[in-house]
């Protein structure tokens, strides 16, 4: 005969689990994410996009001048077509800005 304790505590081991999962609903940004403008903290609001994913994308935007098209992310290591089609309600492009010039 097993021990209702025992019984207790297995069944609460293995429900655990079930209860301690976090929510897996993909996040959202409140508003339109700029690629242009956005930090490495606003560009981790948009869903599956981590801080290295985040910094390859500040890092294309300041080596490529900023993003013309949304489509661009694709040139981002880790963002494929599937990816893309994700994220792509989320996203905004502005112009991207541009280094002040100094007049003498």
């Amino acid at each position: 005969m097993s021990n209702p304790f025992t019984s207790l505590a297995m069944a609460l081991v293995l429900a655990l689990p079930l209860s301690a999962a976090p929510d897996r609903a993909p996040r959202a940004p409140q508003r339109p994410v700029n690629l242009n403008t956005a930090t490495v903290t606003e560009l981790m609001q948009l869903p599956r996009i981590g801080q290295k994913t985040a910094e390859r994308i500040i890092a294309f935007r300041k080596q490529h001048g900023g993003f013309q098209r949304p489509e661009e992310l694709m040139n981002v290591k880790g963002i494929g077509e599937k990816s893309f089609a994700k994220l792509k309600p989320f996203l905004a492009i502005s112009p991207a800005p541009h280094p002040a010039v100094q007049t003498k």
